[in-house]
């Protein structure tokens, strides 16, 4: 057992608090950027990459491009597993009107031709999944996991205990 602890305590120490050489800087692997005012915002995190037909591409992005939307509330978009493309993009929204989720054919279509007019066709997303609330952990975290089980059909991981 004290090899095991002692493994995971290195690993740890290189992981959160050397991967800046030279600094001694704990990383949550968020990704920010700091204004000329000195405000520092939260921009996403750095290991969201999906390997997409051989490119990684980051969630940020196409997040950014569907929240723009004056009808989403909230999204998180994951990659789901695909015998052609590897993975490809789902793509889960929360609308801000509950009543819309009826529209949802031609709110996906729409919400997908954004994405690729912004982003270009290897960000095309395979399916829009409308959710009443997306999984969240206690701390606010969106339970990326559980949300590609959904998008996958599958049962999906326990969401908070």
């Amino acid at each position: 057992m004290g090899r095991r602890l002692a493994f995971h305590q290195d690993r740890f120490i290189k992981t959160y608090w050397q991967s800046i050489p030279g600094h001694q800087l704990y990383s949550t692997f968020d990704c920010g950027v700091t204004d000329e005012e000195g405000y520092v915002s939260i921009l996403g995190r750095t290991d969201d990459v999906i390997n997409v037909a051989g490119d990684r591409l980051g969630t940020r992005e196409i997040e950014e491009v569907l929240s723009n939307h004056r009808a989403v509330a909230e999204v998180a978009v994951v990659g789901v597993a695909d015998s052609v493309k590897e993975l490809h993009w789902p793509s889960s929204c929360l609308l801000r009107d509950a009543q819309a989720l009826d529209a949802t054919g031609a709110r996906e279509a729409e919400l997908s031709r954004s994405v690729d007019a912004h982003l270009g066709a290897i960000t095309r997303l395979a399916r829009v999944h409308f959710l009443a609330m997306l999984p969240k952990t206690r701390s606010g975290k969106l339970l990326r996991r559980t949300i590609a089980a959904l998008a996958e059909e599958r049962d999906s991981p326990a969401i908070c205990q």
